[in-house]
């Protein structure tokens, strides 16, 4: 949208949301969980290779549009990715960090309950989502997209999911 810059961090003032292109987008939950905490001689190496991953995607054009971090006993990272292929084109790539760290993951830990795993990923489309934001950062799908400020077709939960953009940017006809 003209004039409408954003700048990380800033405080966006009013309500906006963010669109999804024709094809959508996949959200990724993904982190662990320190079952024994004290046991850093198990789970240390996962940390470092998380950080190593999110490193790796930074510097290259895999598919991650955005990612935050949350830390505690249970790790949360939340992901954006542009497509499902692409996500799993980098957790089975020999060349990304992920798979040579998910193997050592279950050849030192396996089944043996001092560390967890986990992820989940959600495919997205265009009608089956909806969000909003008031007074954020641009932050979750606004962030890894572009917030969108709210006007009279954006203004309900029921407008933003039905809301469409044809690919040349303009509105379409809600259903």
């Amino acid at each position: 949208m003209p004039g409408f810059q954003v700048r990380p961090g800033k405080v966006l003032p009013g309500r906006y949301t963010a669109e999804l292109g024709e094809d959508g987008m996949v959200v990724v939950l993904i982190g662990m969980r320190f079952n024994h905490w004290w046991r850093v001689d198990k789970w240390l190496f996962m940390l470092i290779g998380m950080g190593l991953m999110v490193r790796h995607l930074a510097k290259s054009d895999e598919g991650l549009l955005a990612n935050h971090t949350w830390f505690g006993r249970t790790t949360l990272m939340v992901q954006y990715w542009r497509s499902m292929e692409e996500l799993q084109a980098f957790a089975a790539s020999s060349d990304a960090p992920h798979l040579a760290y998910w193997r050592k993951y279950v050849r030192k830990i396996g089944t043996d309950g001092s560390m967890g795993a986990y992820h989940e990923a959600y495919q997205v489309r265009p009608g089956s989502s909806e969000v909003v934001y008031v007074n954020m950062p641009a932050f979750g799908l606004a962030g890894a997209l572009e917030p969108v400020p709210m006007d009279a077709r954006r203004n309900t939960a029921r407008q933003r999911v039905a809301f469409r953009r044809r690919p040349d940017k303009t509105p379409a006809q809600s259903p």
